[in-house]
C-alpha cells in the first residue's frame, strides 16, 4: 500500500545577494527553515559572468552543485580543478577542510544558472579527507514513464531506473523532473529520509490523503513530513511546463552547530574550525599563501586553459545526447 507523505511547510525562496555580486534564491538556511537534516542550505543561483564565489573555506559538510545553464569552474587548494557544463553535477566532500573557488563563465555573456545544496556529514566523517566526484550529464539516466513526465535520475531510483552509486557519504536521493501540463507524477521516498521539492518554474499540486491540495508556484519549496513513503502530484492543464527537483536524505540524529561554511556538532568544535582556518592547520595547511587562478574572474582565455584537461579526457564542452528510457522499456 502506498502511504502518502503530508506537507510540513511551503516556503517562498526570495532572491538575495550572496558571494561577490551573485544572486540566489535560498529556501534552506533561512529563518523559516534553518536546516532540515541532513540539509543545511539550498540555493537556486543565477549568476552573471562577472560575479561568483571566489576563494572560501568549508569544513564538516558536503556540497552538491548542479549547473543548468552555461558553465561553472571550480578550483581548490589541493590542486583539483574542473569545469561543470549544463546538466553536470559536482559532489564535494569538504571533510576536515577545503578552500576553493567557484566561478561562472558563459560564451555569450548570459547568466549561469544552477542549484547548490549543502549536506551535513555524519559526526564520524566530519574530519575525513576532502574528495570530489564530478557527475557528467551523460552519466545520468533519464526515464520517461509516459508522454508528460521525464525524470533525470541523479541519485536514487525513479520509476524503476537507478542512478550511479556512491556519490556522497550522506545517503541521499536527487531527481530533476520535467512535467508537461496535465502530467501526473509519483516518487517513492525512503521512510528514514527527510524529503522536499523545489519548483524551478511552473506550478504543481500535491496529492494528500483527502485529494489534491493547493497550487504551489515557482520558486517555492515544499517540505514533507516523514510520515509516508511516497509523494504524488500533478501539473494542472492550465499551467506551463514545470521543472522541479525532488531531494531526500538520511535524517541524522546529531546536533547542528554552524558558523558560515563550518559545520560541527558542538560550539567548541566550531571554535577549533575557525582557529584551524586562521592558523592554516589541521586540514587547512595548504591555505597558507594559496589563491586560486579563477577567483578574480574567468575570461575566454582562462576558460579554454581550464577546460583543456576535461577535453583531454574525452569530455566535450557540450554534453552529448544520451538514451531516454521510455515506458515500453520499463
Amino acid at each position: 500500500m502506498v502511504s502518502l507523505r503530508s506537507i510540513l511547510k511551503v516556503i517562498y525562496a526570495a532572491e538575495q545577494a550572496e558571494g561577490v555580486g551573485a544572486r540566489v534564491r535560498r529556501s534552506i538556511g533561512v529563518p523559516n527553515m534553518r536546516n532540515f537534516t541532513p540539509f543545511l542550505m539550498l540555493d537556486h543561483f543565477n549568476v552573471s559572468p562577472d560575479a561568483g564565489f571566489p576563494d572560501h573555506p568549508h569544513r564538516g559538510q558536503e556540497t552538491v552543485t548542479l549547473v543548468m545553464k552555461n558553465y561553472m569552474l571550480h578550483e581548490d587548494f589541493t590542486g583539483q580543478s574542473g569545469v561543470l557544463r549544463p546538466g553536470d553535477l559536482q559532489f564535494m566532500t569538504a571533510g576536515k577542510g577545503i578552500v576553493h573557488s567557484e566561478m561562472p563563465f558563459s560564451e555569450d555573456g548570459t547568466n549561469v544558472e544552477g542549484m547548490q545544496l549543502w549536506v551535513d556529514l555524519p559526526k564520524e566523517l566530519k574530519h575525513s579527507a576532502p574528495r570530489y566526484r564530478d557527475l557528467r550529464a551523460e552519466e545520468i539516466p533519464i526515464v520517461k514513464p509516459n508522454d508528460k513526465v521525464e525524470v533525470k535520475v541523479i541519485s536514487g531510483t525513479s520509476y524503476g531506473v537507478e542512478s550511479v552509486k556512491e556519490l556522497a557519504y550522506t545517503p541521499m536521493d536527487y531527481y530533476w523532473y520535467t512535467v508537461q501540463p496535465g502530467g501526473e507524477f509519483e516518487q517513492q521516498m525512503n521512510p528514514e529520509f527527510n524529503g522536499f521539492m523545489y519548483i524551478l518554474n511552473g506550478s504543481v499540486q500535491m496529492q494528500n490523503k483527502n485529494g489534491m491540495g493547493e497550487l504551489v508556484k515557482e520558486h517555492h519549496s515544499i517540505f514533507f513530513n516523514r510520515d509516508g513513503d511516497t509523494i504524488r502530484g500533478k501539473v494542472p492543464e492550465t499551467s506551463s511546463k514545470t521543472d522541479f527537483v525532488i531531494i531526500a536524505g538520511q535524517a541524522l540524529d546529531q546536533p547542528i552547530v554552524q558558523y558560515g561554511p563550518f559545520v560541527e556538532t558542538t560550539k567548541e568544535d566550531i571554535y577549533h574550525a575557525f582557529n584551524d582556518y586562521q592558523s592554516a592547520k589541521n586540514g587547512f595547511e595548504k591555505a597558507r599563501g594559496w589563491a586560486s587562478e579563477i577567483g578574480a574572474g574567468v575570461d575566454e582565455g582562462l576558460f579554454r586553459v581550464k577546460s583543456n584537461s576535461m577535453l583531454s579526457q574525452g569530455v566535450p564542452l557540450e554534453p552529448a545526447a544520451h538514451k531516454v528510457i521510455t515506458k515500453d522499456e520499463l
